[in-house]
């Protein structure tokens, strides 16, 4: 029972929060923020709402300690808080006329210190008059609204108390997430303000940065999003991360295989939690296909399957009618089996995308997976797939082809021939939302848009008058159809290419190509690679410098020449500069290369 006696001696229920300052109670660092400073900022952001007569207040703070003291402070002066995904202009006029006024680090909004002032009394908080509305992410439809009461909230952080806490003890929380969200909120700040736990104020959205906030604290836990966890990768130093008390994990389906990373490099499965904005904390599992209901929560079914929710965690008597398939075990756990609404029709034929989706994530070659439906001559189905490292050795061994009539013949026993994907489009990794989700619009222009022919920038600096670049190379790069079939290398041509486009866009350089020098290929470059590229232009000779390497070995490098300058016309009268067939130039370089020699690919 020592969770239940830290709960009675740290345990500060969240309506007694701005009673009885604690200035040891320490609550954040960076800055430092006890709890009797927590107490009296809030207090004078509720006197300085009062005084501007605001009685509804979006709320957009990226540090979580100015988020609990706008909420505190809101909710102290009887204001409900609003608080938006984020502040794109459509999001700002779909919701202006809720509130009568915006908190947020913007400069022409209201902002903390404007709203300071002699502070309320210290008053307790009414559980039901304490009022929140948070906005759902819209990857299913029209966004709307989800009013909460703080009791709500409320009984949600107790049971978490009861579940983890004597485990967490005094552990710093470290979160990947927003906290503008019912995730990130309950267990980045209520839960944290109530147990007496530190927790960083900024979202840490690369695991790098997640990494070396933990290196600070001898006692940390991480909230982070199925996206972070899959890129933690083998770079980390994974004895020193190994002493993280818990690794929690909501927003969207953490693949197994990444799970099953986690549990052999920390020594513990990361705790998934099922949920949603409605609903609040449905369900948590640890490596297994079953989820274990929350304390308070009560399920059913309906004719079709679909889960049917409810809990103290929503407004008494509600019933949550969910789209999420699943299957009821004796003890009172269950599987889920996919959602409902992604049934879609193909010549009559009902097909499920999450089914087919699972048995698609069940290759080994495929680590994650997302259907949709593509419409041209007529509708067929569409994958994009996120591949394993197996997948990715398939592909750079075997080539796209052999990869998807694969992928097609595994299909083959969970669905009709007409339910077979006909487009692919391979992704490194899926472009979820900051909610860890994906919408299914997002879905179908992926599948529609042509497959890429760029590499993606991963970082860029400028060191003494060179520019440095990390680049990706895309699993699905147009160009590696064809060259070749069954071992796809990227050309020598669109290196160059690439190299030129790149240095349009960084360097100031003449229009016109005028050949190359100096040019070699030592490595082949091979889908999923991550390479370096430099870049340097020698203006006074019109020649841009570059090279490309995959770690420590060169692939290609070589100087290319640049007409309109001093440089280019001294080559073309003395050397003869290497060119390139102009047929074989894919973009950016083709109006202006030479049209005689070959690729040296």
């Amino acid at each position: 029972m020592e969770h239940v006696n830290r709960m009675a001696v740290d345990w500060i229920p969240s309506e007694r929060l701005l009673l009885a300052p604690q200035s040891a109670r320490e609550l954040t660092q960076a800055p430092a923020l006890n709890h009797a400073q927590f107490c009296e900022q809030a207090l004078s952001i509720a006197a300085g709402l009062q005084s501007l007569g605001i009685k509804r207040l979006a709320v957009h703070l990226e540090d979580a300690g100015a988020l609990a003291i706008a909420l505190f402070g809101a909710w102290r002066a009887g204001v409900s808080v609003l608080l938006p995904a984020d502040l794109q202009a459509q999001t700002r006029e779909r919701w202006s006329a809720h509130v009568d006024g915006w908190l947020t680090d913007l400069p022409d909004d209201l902002r903390l210190e404007q709203l300071q002032a002699a502070p309320l009394p210290a008053a307790l908080l009414d559980l039901d008059e304490c009022r929140l509305s948070l906005c759902t992410s819209g990857s299913s439809g029209e966004p709307k609204l989800i009013e909460k009461r703080l009791r709500q909230l409320v009984n949600e952080i107790e049971v978490l108390e009861r579940l983890w806490g004597a485990q967490l003890g005094t552990a710093c929380i470290i979160g990947s997430v927003a906290a503008q969200h019912i995730y990130g909120l309950l267990f980045r700040v209520l839960w944290p303000l109530s147990a007496g736990r530190r927790f960083v104020r900024r979202q840490l959205p690369f695991p790098e940065d997640l990494q070396r906030a933990s290196r600070e604290f001898e006692s940390f836990a991480w909230v982070a999003s199925p996206a972070l966890l899959k890129r933690m990768g083998e770079n980390l130093d994974w004895p020193g991360l190994s002493a993280v008390r818990r690794v929690f994990s909501s927003g969207g389906a953490l693949p197994a295989e990444a799970a099953a990373s986690l549990q052999q490099r920390l020594g513990q499965w990361p705790t998934e939690i099922l949920g949603s904005s409605e609903t609040g904390g449905i369900a948590w599992r640890q490596g297994d296909s079953l989820w274990q209901p929350f304390e308070g929560v009560q399920l059913g079914q309906d004719a079709d399957g679909a889960l049917l929710i409810s809990s103290t965690y929503m407004p008494p008597g509600h019933v949550e009618h969910s789209a999420d398939a699943a299957r009821m075990s004796t003890d009172g756990r269950f599987e889920l089996l996919g959602r409902l609404d992604r049934i879609v029709k193909l010549e009559e034929k009902r097909i499920s995308l999450p089914l087919l989706e699972q048995a698609l994530a069940a290759h080994e070659w495929v680590s994650e997976a997302r259907l949709g439906v593509v419409q041209e001559n007529r509708a067929s189905l569409g994958a994009l797939i996120v591949l394993s490292e197996k997948g990715l050795h398939a592909l750079r061994n075997g080539g796209r082809r052999a990869l998807t009539q694969s992928l097609r013949q595994h299909l083959i026993p969970h669905c009709e021939p007409l339910a077979l994907p006909r487009r692919w489009r391979v992704l490194r990794q899926l472009p979820f939302n900051a909610q860890g989700k994906l919408a299914q619009a997002e879905v179908q222009a992926l599948l529609m848009a042509p497959r890429s022919k760029q590499p993606e920038i991963l970082s860029q600096q400028k060191v003494e008058g060179e520019w440095q670049l990390e680049l990706s190379v895309p699993p699905d790069l147009a160009y590696f159809s064809g060259h070749f079939p069954s071992v796809p290398v990227l050309p020598g041509v669109v290196q160059v290419d690439w190299a030129i486009a790149l240095g349009r866009q960084l360097l100031d350089l003449p229009p016109t190509f005028a050949g190359m020098e100096v040019l070699k290929f030592q490595q082949l470059v091979r889908p999923g690679d991550r390479i370096s590229l430099t870049l340097r232009f020698d203006a006074e000779r019109g020649k841009l410098y570059f090279a490309f390497r995959n770690g420590d070995a060169p692939c290609s490098s070589g100087r290319i020449l640049l007409e309109g300058s001093v440089g280019a016309r001294l080559a073309r009268e003395g050397d003869v500069p290497i060119t390139v067939n102009a047929s074989d130039v894919p973009t950016s370089s083709r109006a202006s290369l030479a049209p005689t020699g070959r690729d040296h690919a």
